[in-house]
C-alpha cells in the first residue's frame, strides 16, 4: 500500500486564545465539545480541485447493515466458494489446490497489480483505459456508466456524488473494489492452506507445544495490530494507492510507522509465521517465505519507484555549500540568538509542477518531529509557490567583469571535504584498482584464504607442482608484468594518468599528487613483488629439498658450498647495488619524478658492472644447487632469462632515452677484459708468424657473422614490431566498430503489414538549423529540433530516431537498434520504451498534423560523427521519412594554453548540463543570455557548477576526450566542478600526454 503523501490540501489553524473566548454560554452549557466535520480536497493531474467523499473500510463487506455491490456480491461469493471447497475436499487434496489458489491470488497482487499501478502511476493508464473504453462516458456506454454509477453510490455515503467527481476518483472507488477482491482472496486461500498442513508435530516436549501456539497466536495479534494501526494512519487514500490517481490531505506518519522500515510489508506480515508455527508444517513456513519475497518484490519494484518520482526530490551532485562553524556550541554571554523561523507548509493545489518532497513512510517527518497547521475551517488554497530569496551579488570593484571574479578566500564546503578524505575507497570487493597497492595486497590476501580453503589435497608430486607453478607466476609478474608497467610509464606516463584519470586532487596541483600517488603504490607493489618472487622461490627450494644422509659422499658437500657461496654473492651485490642508487634508483625513481637532477655517478659497484642486477640472480642458482633439483634448476634459468629481457626492454631503452650520450658502453669489468684480450691477441698473432693474417681474418669473419646474424635478428625484430604496432591498433579499432555495430543490432525490427493504408509522401521531417552554425552542423550535445509532419490518422506510437550514416543499408526498414537516441512523435503514447495500445483516429479527409520534438540530453547521440535522422510507424521499424545528413562536432581548441581550454569548457559544459540554469556555472550565464549576478549564494564560485545525476558527468567526461584527448572519469568530473580546475587539469593530462 501506498505510504507517503504529498502536502496537504488542507491547513489547520491552531485555536487561539480569542476563539477560546468568543465560544458562546450555549456552547458552553452544552457541556460536549462541538466536532466539525473534517472537509478534505483532492486535486487530479489535470488541476480539477475536488471535495473527497467520505470511504468506508474493507470491513463494511461483512457488515449486514450495508448494501452490497454486485463485485461484493463476487468477492463473498468467491470466499464461500473457498470454504465449501475446504470442507468437502480431502486433506491431500485440499493442500495442493489451495497451494495453487493461493499462488494465483499472490501473483495477482504482487505481479498483476505491481504492473497496473506501475503503469498507472507513470502514465495514468488504468484512467486512460477508461476513458478509451468509454465506461464512464455517459454518450458512449451509458448502460456501463449507469451500472458502474450504482455499484459506487450503494457503498458509499450522503457525502459521494457520482455526477460531480472527476473520472480519476470514480476510476479510484472502481479500481480499490478489485484490490478488495484480490486482498480478502488471497489471506483466506493462505489460510485454507495453512489449516490443509496442520499437523502436530512429534518429539516435542509439552512446553514447546505451548510456547508454538502462545508465539504463533502472538505473532497473529502483532500482524492484526499493525495492519490496523497502519490503516488508521494512511486510511483508505493510502491503503488503496489513491496517490496513483489524485492528490489529498497529506499522511502524518506516526505511531506503527515508526515501529520498523515499511511496516506494511515487513512485520506486517508476522502473521505469516505466527500461522507456520501453529500449523507445524515447514510447506507453510517455505510458502510464507517466498509470499513475502514476493511482497517485498511489489515494494522494491513499483511501490518505491513509486514514493520516488512521486514525492521525491532530486538532491543536486558537487552542492559546494559552504560549511559555517558548529551550532551546538552555547551562545557567549552578553549575546542574543534569533530562533530560526520554519517555512510554512505549501498545499498540493500550490505545489502542483514543483519538486517539493514529501518522503515515503520510513524516512519522513513523524507526528513528533512535525506540527501540521491547523485552522478552524478548511479551505482550498490558491497561492504561488514561495522562491526562496535569491540575492544579487555585488560585482568587485578590481574586476570588469564580475562573471570571473573569484571570491578570494572560498568557504570550506561539505563536497571538497569529502572529496578530500574519500577517493573511491575500496568497500569490501567494490572500487578495486589493482594499481593502489592496498587493493592488490587485499585481493592477493582474499584469493590466498580462498586458495588454501577450498584446495583439494594434493600428492607430493602435485605439491611440488604447484609450489612450480606459484613461483613461476611471481617471476613472470615480477619481471613482464611490472617491466611493461614501468615501460608504459617511462613511454607514455601511464601509471600517472591512470592516477589522474581516475582520482580527485586538489584544485592548482598540477599533477604531484597524481605523481606521489602513482609512485608511492609503485614502490609497495615493487616491493610485495619482490618479496614474494624470493618467498616463492624459496618454498619451492624447501619442498625438492632432502637432508643429505652422508655429506662426504658424491657432490653434496661442493653443491652446499657452491650454493652458499652464490648466495653470499648475491647478498653483496644486492647491497652494492642498494648502497650506489639509494631509494630513488633502487624503486626506479626516474621513470616517475622529473624534480630531480638526471646524472650518472659510476661509483661502488657500478664502476665495475653497467647492469649488477645480473649477479643478483646467483642465489637462484645457489637454490638450484642447494636443492639438487632440476626443476629448482629450470626456474633458476626462467628467472635469469626474465631479468635479462627486464633490463634489456625497460632499463636500458629508459636509460637512453634519459641520459643519452653520457651513458657509457662499456663498464670497468668490461674494458679490462677488452684490454687484456687485445694484449693476447698481439702476443698470439706475434708467435702465429705467417699464419696470423690468416687466423685475424678468420676472428674478424667470426664476430662479424655474429654481429650480423644480431644486427639482422634486431632488424628483424623492431621491423615486426614497427609494422605490426599499427596492424594491431587497426585491429583494436576494428574490433571496437565492430562491436559498436552488434550493439546496435541486437535488434528484431518489428515491422507494419497495413502499410499500404498509409501515403508516404504525406510524411516528413525537417530539420532546424543550429541557431549558432546556422546550418546543419551542431556542436557535440547541442539540442537538435524536428519539425515532423503526418496525416491526421497517422499512428499516435510513431516515432524519431537518430542513426549514424550508413548503420542502415535500407530505407524502408531500420535494422539496428537507435541505443535509446529516439524521441516520441506523442509523448503522452508511450511507457518509457513500451508504446501504450491507444486507438488511433481513423479521421482520413482531415487536415495534416504537424509538430516538433527535441533531441537533448540522453535522446543525443555523444559521439562526434554524421548522422541522419528517421521517422518511424507505430512504434515498429518501418520508415516513413528520412532527413539528414546531421554533422555532430566537437570544436577543438586552437592552442593548448588556459585561457583556450577554459574557453572551450565555458562551452561544454553547459551543453552537458542541457543548459540549465540551476546547474551551469556562473560565468557561462552570459553566453546564455541569463543574468550571471543573480545567483543563490554569494560565496559560490563563479566557475563552480554541479549535476543532477551521474550521468550530465558522464557526458563532461566524454567530451573531454573527444575534444582533448584527456581521459577523466566523472567521479574526479563530480569532484571538481570547477571549469578553472577542469582546465588545469586537463592541462596537466595532455601534458603528460605529450611528454
Amino acid at each position: 500500500m501506498s505510504v507517503a503523501a504529498q502536502s496537504s490540501l488542507r491547513l489547520r489553524r491552531r485555536k487561539s486564545k480569542e476563539d477560546s473566548s468568543s465560544a458562546g454560554p450555549s456552547d458552553a452549557a452544552e457541556g460536549t465539545p462541538r466536532k466539525q466535520e473534517e472537509i478534505v480536497w483532492g486535486k487530479t493531474p489535470s488541476g480539477e480541485v475536488f471535495r473527497v467523499p467520505t470511504t468506508h473500510d474493507v470491513l463494511t463487506l461483512f457488515h449486514p447493515g450495508y448494501p452490497k455491490s454486485h463485485l461484493d456480491l463476487l468477492n463473498l461469493g468467491l470466499l464461500g466458494f473457498q470454504l465449501v471447497l475446504f470442507a468437502f475436499f480431502p486433506r491431500s487434496a485440499s493442500r495442493l489446490f489451495f497451494f495453487l489458489y493461493f499462488a494465483f491470488w499472490r501473483a495477482a497482487y504482487d505481479v498483476g497489480l505491481g504492473w497496473v499501478l506501475t503503469k498507472q502511476s507513470k502514465k495514468k493508464w488504468i484512467v486512460r483505459e477508461v476513458q478509451r473504453l468509454g465506461w464512464l462516458d455517459e454518450k458512449r456506454q451509458p448502460a456501463i456508466r449507469g451500472w458502474i454509477g450504482k455499484q459506487l453510490a450503494g457503498k458509499m455515503g450522503k457525502d459521494y456524488s457520482f455526477d460531480e467527481l472527476p473520472v480519476e476518483y470514480n476510476t479510484w472507488l472502481l479500481f480499490r473494489q478489485l484490490v478488495d477482491i484480490i486482498l480478502l482472496n488471497d489471506f483466506l486461500a493462505y489460510c485454507m492452506f495453512a489449516f490443509a498442513c496442520f499437523r502436530v508435530p512429534d518429539g516435542l516436549s509439552t512446553m514447546m507445544h505451548v510456547m508454538r501456539w502462545v508465539g504463533g497466536i502472538a505473532l497473529i495479534a502483532f500482524n492484526l495490530w499493525v495492519k490496523t494501526e497502519a490503516h488508521g494512519v494512511v486510511k483508505d487514500y493510502g491503503w488503496y494507492w489513491g496517490d496513483c490517481f489524485f492528490q489529498r490531505g497529506a499522511l502524518v506518519f506516526d505511531g506503527v510507522f515508526e515501529l520498523a522500515p515499511h511496516p506494511m510489508y515487513s512485520v506486517g506480515y508476522a502473521g505469516y509465521y505466527g500461522l507456520s508455527l501453529i500449523s507445524g508444517s515447514y510447506a507453510v513456513l517455505f510458502v510464507s517465505l517466498a509470499a513475502h519475497a514476493a511482497q517485498f518484490g511489489f515494494l522494491v519494484f513499483f511501490e518505491n519507484p513509486h514514493i520516488e518520482m512521486t514525492y521525491g526530490q532530486r538532491k543536486l551532485l558537487a552542492l559546494r555549500t559552504p560549511m559555517h562553524p558548529s551550532t551546538g556550541r552555547k551562545p557567549e554571554e552578553g549575546t542574543t540568538t534569533t530562533p530560526k523561523t520554519r517555512p510554512r507548509q505549501l498545499s498540493v493545489v500550490s505545489c502542483a509542477g514543483t519538486d517539493v518532497s514529501t518522503p515515503p513512510v520510513t524516512e519522513g517527518e513523524t507526528a513528533s518531529e512535525t506540527d501540521e497547521l491547523e485552522t478552524d475551517t478548511e479551505t482550498e488554497l490558491d497561492c504561488d509557490v514561495p522562491q526562496p530569496p535569491r540575492r544579487k551579488s555585488q560585482p568587485s570593484t578590481k574586476s570588469s567583469n564580475p562573471a570571473v571574479q573569484r571570491p578570494r578566500s572560498p568557504a570550506l564546503s561539505m563536497h571538497d571535504l569529502f572529496n578530500t578524505y574519500f577517493r573511491k575507497d575500496a568497500v569490501l570487493l567494490h572500487n578495486i584498482d589493482l594499481l593502489r597497492a592496498n587493493d592488490l595486497q587485499l585481493v592477493m590476501i582474499v584469493f590466498y584464504v580462498l586458495l588454501g580453503t577450498f584446495f583439494p589435497t594434493l600428492s607430493t608430486r602435485g605439491s611440488l607442482m604447484l609450489h612450480f607453478a606459484h613461483a613461476f607466476i611471481w617471476c613472470l609478474f615480477h619481471s613482464f608484468g611490472l617491466g611493461l608497467l614501468l615501460r608504459a610509464q617511462s613511454e607514455s606516463k601511464y601509471m600517472v594518468r591512470h592516477f589522474l584519470k581516475h582520482y580527485h586532487y586538489p584544485r592548482n596541483d598540477g599533477r604531484k599528487g597524481a605523481v606521489l600517488e602513482a609512485f608511492s603504490n609503485w614502490k609497495s607493489i615493487y616491493n610485495m613483488s619482490m618479496c614474494m618472487t624470493y618467498a616463492s622461490f624459496i618454498g619451492l627450494t624447501w619442498k625438492s629439498y632432502s637432508i643429505p644422509n652422508n655429506w662426504t659422499v658424491g657432490n653434496e658437500l661442493l653443491r652446499h658450498t657452491m650454493g652458499v657461496i652464490l648466495i653470499i654473492i648475491h647478498v653483496w651485490a644486492t647491497l652494492e647495488s642498494y648502497e650506489v642508487l639509494g631509494l630513488f634508483g633502487w624503486f626506479f625513481g626516474d621513470f616517475f619524478v622529473d624534480d630531480f637532477p638526471a646524472h650518472l655517478e659510476y661509483t661502488g659497484i657500478y664502476r665495475y658492472l653497467n647492469n649488477p642486477e645480473i649477479m643478483s640472480g646467483a642465489a637462484f642458482f645457489g637454490l638450484a644447487m642447494i636443492s639438487g633439483s632440476k626443476l629448482v634448476f629450470a626456474l633458476a634459468v626462467l628467472r635469469y632469462l626474465s631479468q635479462w629481457w627486464f633490463l634489456s626492454n625497460v632499463e636500458n631503452p629508459h636509460m637512453r632515452k634519459l641520459y643519452g650520450d653520457s651513458l657509457r658502453s662499456d663498464a670497468g669489468f668490461v674494458k679490462v677484459i677488452k684490454t687484456v684480450a687485445q694484449k693476447n691477441a698481439h702476443i698470439l698473432e706475434s708467435r702465429a708468424g705467417r699464419h696470423a693474417p690468416e687466423i685475424r681474418r678468420v676472428a674478424k669473419e667470426v664476430k662479424g657473422t655474429f654481429d650480423k646474424v644480431y644486427e639482422e635478428t634486431a632488424e628483424v625484430l623492431e621491423d615486426f614490431l614497427a609494422k605490426s604496432r599499427p596492424k594491431i591498433s587497426e585491429v583494436v579499432q576494428d574490433t571496437k566498430v565492430l562491436l559498436q555495430q552488434s550493439r546496435e543490432k541486437l535488434v528484431i525490427s518489428r515491422v507494419s503489414n497495413d502499410m499500404s493504408q498509409y501515403d508516404t509522401s504525406k510524411y516528413g521531417i525537417t530539420i532546424v538549423p543550429s541557431a549558432t552554425a546556422g546550418s546543419l552542423r551542431f556542436h557535440l550535445g547541442e539540442p537538435i529540433k524536428v519539425k515532423w509532419r503526418a496525416p491526421s490518422h497517422h499512428s499516435r506510437r510513431d516515432w524519431i530516431g537518430i542513426y549514424r550514416i550508413g548503420a542502415n543499408k535500407s530505407n524502408l526498414v531500420t535494422k539496428t537498434s537507435s541505443l535509446g537516441k529516439w524521441v516520441p512523435v506523442h509523448d503522452d503514447e508511450w511507457d518509457g520504451d513500451i508504446p501504450l495500445n491507444n486507438q488511433r483516429s481513423d479521421q482520413v479527409d482531415c487536415e495534416p498534423e504537424d509538430g516538433e520534438v527535441v533531441f537533448k540530453g540522453d535522446a543525443l547521440s555523444w559521439q562526434a560523427g554524421r548522422y541522419e535522422i528517421r521517422y518511424h510507424h507505430d512504434g515498429k521499424y518501418n520508415v516513413l521519412s528520412l532527413a539528414g545528413p546531421v554533422e555532430i562536432y566537437v570544436e577543438k581548441p586552437a592552442s593548448m594554453e588556459f585561457d583556450s581550454v577554459r574557453q572551450a569548457l565555458s562551452r561544454i559544459v553547459p551543453l552537458c548540463l542541457d543548459s540549465d540554469p540551476s546547474l551551469i556555472p556562473d560565468s557561462c550565464k552570459t553566453a546564455l543570455g541569463l543574468d550571471p549576478n543573480v545567483t543563490d549564494d554569494e560565496q559560490r564560485d563563479p566557475d563552480d557548477f554541479r549535476f543532477w545525476s551521474e550521468k550530465q558527468a558522464k557526458r563532461i567526461s566524454v567530451a573531454i576526450q573527444q575534444t582533448f584527448g584527456v581521459e577523466l572519469t566523472q567521479e574526479v568530473i563530480i569532484a571538481d566542478a570547477n571549469l578553472s580546475t577542469l582546465a588545469n587539469r586537463t592541462l596537466v593530462a595532455k601534458e603528460l600526454l605529450s611528454g
